[in-house]
């Protein structure tokens, strides 16, 4: 089956909200006294917000009765700050407008809750282009497990192996090549010579260099 249908990430990917992210962890975990380094800050990117919050707050023996209140006033702080700071990512309009052209179902697969999706797809004015949008944020399992590529599949009536998905994070692209999908990773410059990335089908500098060759690899 050829591929018919394009799913993107959104954090990082279609925004530029992944310093925006760190800024509220790096403020609200200050109120405890836990401070993360770059390498330990990436370890958890493409997480939720309440596995990122459970994820550090266990390994500095927090009481997990904050739990509830510090993954709150992340979510506050980071909408806040991408309604005021957030940018949108280079190619963000070539790509819907690429896809677009070809008749191609598209949707969001983000670990971030609807709100925020809201809020960036009011902000990067892309609302037009979309058929659905799948939120990870109430399920059982986040990214890296499949099941919020596969509820936005099935949700475009869509088989998975006719999807092609574009992602920024290692537990994103983990997601999408369990959900049997194709992968397109598109790294930050920081990450972007890591070995790590091997496992997607294709790897870009930005969404702004897709094009029909590249999908024409992909859909064989």
């Amino acid at each position: 089956m050829h591929l018919s249908t394009v799913i993107f990430d959104m954090d990082g990917l279609l925004i530029d909200s992944e310093p925006l992210w760190k800024e509220a962890a790096q403020e609200i975990f200050g109120e405890y006294g836990i401070v993360l380094s770059d390498e330990q800050y990436a370890i958890t990117t493409g997480l939720r917000t309440k596995e990122f919050t459970e994820w550090w707050l266990s390994r500095h023996q927090v009481s997990v009765h904050e739990y509830d209140r510090v993954e709150a006033k992340i979510l506050a702080t980071v909408m806040d700050k991408v309604d005021k700071r957030g940018l949108v990512m280079p190619g963000v309009d070539h790509i819907f407008e690429f896809f677009s052209e070809l008749k191609f179902k598209i949707g969001i697969a983000s670990s971030s809750s609807l709100p925020l999706i809201h809020l960036v797809v009011e902000k990067l004015g892309i609302e037009k282009y979309l058929n659905t949008i799948a939120s990870a944020g109430n399920l059982p399992y986040g990214k890296p497990h499949p099941q919020v590529y596969l509820d936005c599949a099935a949700a475009l009536n869509t088989a998975p192996t006719q999807c092609i998905c574009f992602e920024d994070s290692f537990n994103g692209m983990i997601a999408v090549k369990a959900a049997r999908m194709r992968c397109v990773i598109v790294p930050g410059p920081e990450h972007y010579k890591e070995p790590r990335w091997a496992a997607a089908d294709l790897k870009l500098s930005s969404l702004q260099n897709f094009n029909q060759l590249h999908l024409n690899l992909l859909d064989n």
